[in-house]
Protein backbone atom coordinates (compact mmCIF):
# COMPACT_ATOMS: atom_id res chain seq x y z
CA UNK A 1 0.00 0.00 0.00
CA UNK A 2 1.22 3.57 -0.22
CA UNK A 3 3.23 5.02 2.42
CA UNK A 4 1.28 7.48 3.87
CA UNK A 5 3.36 9.36 6.49
CA UNK A 6 1.42 12.96 7.43
CA UNK A 7 -0.27 12.13 10.18
CA UNK A 8 2.73 10.27 11.42
CA UNK A 9 4.66 13.58 11.06
CA UNK A 10 1.94 15.72 12.76
CA UNK A 11 2.22 13.60 15.72
CA UNK A 12 5.75 14.43 16.21
CA UNK A 13 5.23 18.57 15.11
CA UNK A 14 4.00 21.31 12.46
CA UNK A 15 4.33 20.28 8.93
CA UNK A 16 4.96 22.76 5.86
CA UNK A 17 3.70 22.46 2.65
CA UNK A 18 2.84 24.82 -0.38
CA UNK A 19 -0.15 25.18 -2.95
CA UNK A 20 0.06 24.66 -6.36
CA UNK A 21 -1.46 26.32 -9.21
CA UNK A 22 0.54 25.85 -11.77
CA UNK A 23 -0.04 22.87 -14.48
CA UNK A 24 3.45 21.51 -13.51
CA UNK A 25 4.49 18.14 -11.46
CA UNK A 26 8.15 18.87 -11.44
CA UNK A 27 7.21 21.32 -9.28
CA UNK A 28 5.42 18.87 -6.99
CA UNK A 29 8.55 16.71 -6.95
CA UNK A 30 10.94 19.63 -5.81
CA UNK A 31 8.70 20.26 -2.85
CA UNK A 32 9.80 16.49 -1.73
CA UNK A 33 13.72 17.29 -2.69
CA UNK A 34 13.50 20.13 -0.65
CA UNK A 35 12.42 18.75 2.29
CA UNK A 36 8.57 20.12 1.99
CA UNK A 37 6.01 17.45 4.10
CA UNK A 38 3.18 18.03 1.91
CA UNK A 39 1.91 19.90 -1.58
CA UNK A 40 -1.37 21.68 -1.99
CA UNK A 41 -2.76 20.53 -5.33
CA UNK A 42 -5.36 22.60 -6.34
CA UNK A 43 -8.11 21.21 -8.60
CA UNK A 44 -10.51 24.41 -7.83
CA UNK A 45 -8.88 27.15 -9.14
CA UNK A 46 -7.10 25.61 -12.09
CA UNK A 47 -7.70 24.02 -15.11
CA UNK A 48 -6.46 20.51 -13.83
CA UNK A 49 -9.45 18.09 -13.43
CA UNK A 50 -9.48 15.87 -10.38
CA UNK A 51 -9.35 13.12 -12.94
CA UNK A 52 -6.18 14.79 -14.64
CA UNK A 53 -4.63 14.31 -11.63
CA UNK A 54 -2.56 11.69 -11.80
CA UNK A 55 1.05 13.11 -12.80
CA UNK A 56 1.22 15.50 -10.16
CA UNK A 57 -0.04 12.71 -7.93
CA UNK A 58 2.65 10.45 -9.12
CA UNK A 59 5.39 13.22 -9.03
CA UNK A 60 4.44 13.61 -4.95
CA UNK A 61 4.35 10.01 -4.42
CA UNK A 62 8.09 9.74 -6.45
CA UNK A 63 9.45 12.49 -4.50
CA UNK A 64 8.45 11.76 -1.22
CA UNK A 65 5.99 14.34 -0.62
CA UNK A 66 2.59 13.90 0.66
CA UNK A 67 -0.19 14.78 -2.05
CA UNK A 68 -3.28 16.86 -0.64
CA UNK A 69 -5.99 17.13 -3.36
CA UNK A 70 -8.61 20.13 -3.31
CA UNK A 71 -11.31 19.56 -5.37
CA UNK A 72 -13.93 21.57 -6.42
CA UNK A 73 -16.50 20.83 -4.03
CA UNK A 74 -18.32 18.56 -1.27
CA UNK A 75 -19.00 15.29 -3.82
CA UNK A 76 -19.19 11.83 -3.65
CA UNK A 77 -17.01 11.16 -6.84
CA UNK A 78 -14.65 13.81 -6.92
CA UNK A 79 -14.12 13.05 -2.98
CA UNK A 80 -13.56 9.17 -3.87
CA UNK A 81 -11.46 9.19 -7.17
CA UNK A 82 -8.66 11.79 -5.51
CA UNK A 83 -8.22 9.53 -3.24
CA UNK A 84 -8.03 6.18 -5.02
CA UNK A 85 -5.45 8.24 -7.06
CA UNK A 86 -3.12 8.33 -4.49
CA UNK A 87 -3.95 11.42 -2.66
CA UNK A 88 -3.00 10.88 1.28
CA UNK A 89 -5.47 13.41 1.65
CA UNK A 90 -8.67 15.35 -0.16
CA UNK A 91 -8.89 19.20 0.95
CA UNK A 92 -12.86 20.10 0.17
CA UNK A 93 -13.97 23.67 -0.22
CA UNK A 94 -16.77 26.04 0.67
CA UNK A 95 -18.08 23.57 3.40
CA UNK A 96 -20.75 25.19 5.33
CA UNK A 97 -22.78 22.85 6.81
CA UNK A 98 -22.79 19.80 9.22
CA UNK A 99 -24.39 18.41 6.54
CA UNK A 100 -21.46 19.24 3.88
CA UNK A 101 -19.25 17.88 6.71
CA UNK A 102 -20.90 14.43 6.89
CA UNK A 103 -21.03 14.49 3.09
CA UNK A 104 -17.02 14.79 3.00
CA UNK A 105 -16.66 11.85 5.30
CA UNK A 106 -18.98 9.71 3.56
CA UNK A 107 -17.43 10.04 0.16
CA UNK A 108 -13.85 10.02 1.53
CA UNK A 109 -13.99 6.93 4.34
CA UNK A 110 -14.29 3.58 3.59
CA UNK A 111 -17.06 1.73 5.11
CA UNK A 112 -17.65 1.58 8.76
CA UNK A 113 -16.84 5.02 8.98
CA UNK A 114 -18.20 6.42 5.58
CA UNK A 115 -19.75 4.80 2.43
CA UNK A 116 -16.78 5.32 -0.22
CA UNK A 117 -17.57 2.99 -2.80
CA UNK A 118 -15.00 -0.16 -2.31
CA UNK A 119 -12.48 -0.73 -5.23
CA UNK A 120 -9.30 -2.81 -4.92
CA UNK A 121 -8.32 -1.90 -8.88
CA UNK A 122 -6.84 1.45 -8.24
CA UNK A 123 -3.60 3.26 -7.30
CA UNK A 124 -4.32 3.48 -3.51
CA UNK A 125 -4.58 0.20 -3.08
CA UNK A 126 -1.68 -1.22 -5.36
CA UNK A 127 -4.46 -2.37 -7.99
CA UNK A 128 -4.83 -5.40 -5.50
CA UNK A 129 -1.68 -6.77 -6.18
CA UNK A 130 -0.01 -8.10 -2.72
CA UNK A 131 -2.86 -6.61 -0.92
CA UNK A 132 -5.11 -7.98 1.71
CA UNK A 133 -8.69 -6.29 1.31
CA UNK A 134 -9.37 -5.35 5.26
CA UNK A 135 -5.79 -4.18 5.33
CA UNK A 136 -6.18 -1.84 2.89
CA UNK A 137 -9.71 -0.52 4.60
CA UNK A 138 -7.20 -0.22 8.15
CA UNK A 139 -4.81 1.19 6.22
CA UNK A 140 -7.06 3.74 4.92
CA UNK A 141 -9.07 4.68 7.37
CA UNK A 142 -5.85 5.23 9.67
CA UNK A 143 -3.96 7.14 6.86
CA UNK A 144 -5.87 9.34 4.60
CA UNK A 145 -6.86 12.57 5.70
CA UNK A 146 -10.85 14.63 4.84
CA UNK A 147 -9.66 18.12 5.00
CA UNK A 148 -12.96 20.62 4.84
CA UNK A 149 -12.32 24.39 4.07
CA UNK A 150 -13.76 27.28 6.81
CA UNK A 151 -13.73 29.97 4.40
CA UNK A 152 -17.48 30.93 5.12
CA UNK A 153 -19.10 32.70 8.04
CA UNK A 154 -21.61 29.76 7.36
CA UNK A 155 -18.86 27.33 8.75
CA UNK A 156 -18.43 29.25 11.92
CA UNK A 157 -22.00 29.69 12.27
CA UNK A 158 -22.30 26.11 12.40
CA UNK A 159 -18.72 24.85 13.87
CA UNK A 160 -19.72 23.18 16.97
CA UNK A 161 -21.89 20.88 14.38
CA UNK A 162 -19.44 20.84 12.35
CA UNK A 163 -16.75 19.42 14.85
CA UNK A 164 -19.06 16.79 15.41
CA UNK A 165 -18.92 14.52 12.72
CA UNK A 166 -16.29 11.66 13.34
CA UNK A 167 -13.74 11.59 10.78
CA UNK A 168 -12.42 15.24 10.02
CA UNK A 169 -8.83 14.99 10.15
CA UNK A 170 -7.89 18.44 10.10
CA UNK A 171 -9.69 21.96 9.33
CA UNK A 172 -7.89 24.39 6.79
CA UNK A 173 -9.14 28.28 7.47
CA UNK A 174 -8.87 30.07 4.24
CA UNK A 175 -8.91 34.07 5.77
CA UNK A 176 -9.46 35.43 2.24
CA UNK A 177 -12.93 34.08 1.18
CA UNK A 178 -13.79 34.52 4.97
CA UNK A 179 -13.25 37.58 5.19
CA UNK A 180 -14.86 38.42 1.58
CA UNK A 181 -18.09 35.84 2.68
CA UNK A 182 -18.49 38.51 5.51
CA UNK A 183 -17.85 41.77 2.79
CA UNK A 184 -15.49 43.08 5.23
CA UNK A 185 -12.22 41.66 2.40
CA UNK A 186 -9.16 41.55 4.58
CA UNK A 187 -7.27 38.88 2.31
CA UNK A 188 -4.47 37.04 3.73
CA UNK A 189 -3.43 39.34 6.52
CA UNK A 190 -4.38 38.48 10.08
CA UNK A 191 -2.64 40.61 12.06
CA UNK A 192 -5.43 42.01 14.20
CA UNK A 193 -8.02 41.18 11.75
CA UNK A 194 -11.52 39.68 12.46
CA UNK A 195 -10.34 36.69 10.54
CA UNK A 196 -7.74 35.82 13.42
CA UNK A 197 -9.91 35.46 16.10
CA UNK A 198 -11.95 33.48 13.89
CA UNK A 199 -8.91 31.35 13.27
CA UNK A 200 -8.00 31.19 17.05
CA UNK A 201 -11.65 29.98 18.19
CA UNK A 202 -11.05 27.22 15.23
CA UNK A 203 -8.38 26.41 17.46
CA UNK A 204 -9.80 26.23 20.71
CA UNK A 205 -12.56 24.10 19.54
CA UNK A 206 -10.61 21.87 17.08
CA UNK A 207 -7.60 21.31 18.42
CA UNK A 208 -8.87 19.29 21.52
CA UNK A 209 -10.63 16.44 19.24
CA UNK A 210 -7.05 15.88 17.69
CA UNK A 211 -8.38 17.72 14.57
CA UNK A 212 -5.66 19.70 12.81
CA UNK A 213 -5.54 23.11 11.93
CA UNK A 214 -4.49 24.06 8.34
CA UNK A 215 -4.08 27.93 7.74
CA UNK A 216 -1.64 30.05 5.48
CA UNK A 217 1.83 31.89 6.36
CA UNK A 218 1.63 35.03 4.16
CA UNK A 219 4.16 36.01 2.89
CA UNK A 220 6.04 32.93 4.44
CA UNK A 221 8.14 34.42 6.45
CA UNK A 222 10.35 32.44 9.92
CA UNK A 223 8.01 34.96 11.77
CA UNK A 224 4.68 34.51 10.13
CA UNK A 225 5.15 30.78 10.58
CA UNK A 226 6.16 31.19 14.29
CA UNK A 227 3.55 32.98 14.82
CA UNK A 228 0.67 30.85 13.59
CA UNK A 229 2.47 27.89 15.29
CA UNK A 230 1.99 29.75 18.17
CA UNK A 231 -1.42 30.15 17.98
CA UNK A 232 -1.97 26.62 17.06
CA UNK A 233 -2.04 25.86 13.38
CA UNK A 234 0.20 22.96 13.01
CA UNK A 235 -0.45 22.67 8.83
CA UNK A 236 1.19 25.96 7.39
CA UNK A 237 1.02 26.69 3.85
CA UNK A 238 3.92 28.61 3.31
CA UNK A 239 2.67 30.21 -0.08
CA UNK A 240 2.26 28.63 -3.86
CA UNK A 241 3.99 27.94 -6.93
CA UNK A 242 2.80 31.37 -8.76
CA UNK A 243 3.51 33.64 -6.06
CA UNK A 244 7.23 32.34 -5.40
CA UNK A 245 7.96 32.57 -8.88
CA UNK A 246 6.08 36.20 -9.47
CA UNK A 247 8.79 37.36 -6.57
CA UNK A 248 11.26 35.55 -8.13
CA UNK A 249 10.72 37.50 -11.81
CA UNK A 250 9.72 40.87 -10.12
CA UNK A 251 13.16 40.40 -8.66
CA UNK A 252 15.07 39.61 -11.63
CA UNK A 253 12.89 42.51 -13.76
CA UNK A 254 13.43 45.37 -11.44
CA UNK A 255 17.40 44.29 -9.92
CA UNK A 256 18.59 43.68 -13.52
CA UNK A 257 16.55 43.99 -16.30
CA UNK A 258 15.35 47.69 -15.77
CA UNK A 259 18.78 48.49 -15.08
CA UNK A 260 20.34 47.15 -18.11
CA UNK A 261 17.89 48.97 -20.59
Amino acid sequence: MLRNTLKEKMAKGPVFGMTLYSNFPPLVECLGYYGFDFAFIDAEHCPWEVTALREAVLAARFAGVSPLVRVTRPDMIEIRKALEMGAEGVIIPHVRTKEDAELCVRAGKLPPKGRRGFDMTVRSARYGVGVDNLAYIQHSLETEMIIPMAEDFEFTDNLDEILSVEGLDAINFGPADYSMSTNSPTFYDMEGQSTDQVLQQIVRKAAPRGIGIMAPALPPTLENARALIDKGVNMLIMGSDMFHMQNALGQIAGNVIEKLR
